[in-house]
């Protein structure tokens, strides 16, 4: 189960960046979500 959601995280997070360098976030208004992935991106740097 784990791994399925570390999965859908990283597919989550390489589509937002895809979104993110091709202008649609900023079109969508929806830039706040490459915060959201730094902020879940944030604890785990910590830890290493």
């Amino acid at each position: 189960m784990a791994l399925v959601i570390y999965l859908l995280y990283y597919v989550v997070s390489i589509t937002t960046l895809f979104f993110h360098f091709t202008g649609h976030l900023e079109r969508w208004g929806m830039e706040w979500l490459i915060l959201v992935l730094a902020v879940t991106v944030f604890p785990v740097v910590l830890y290493l």
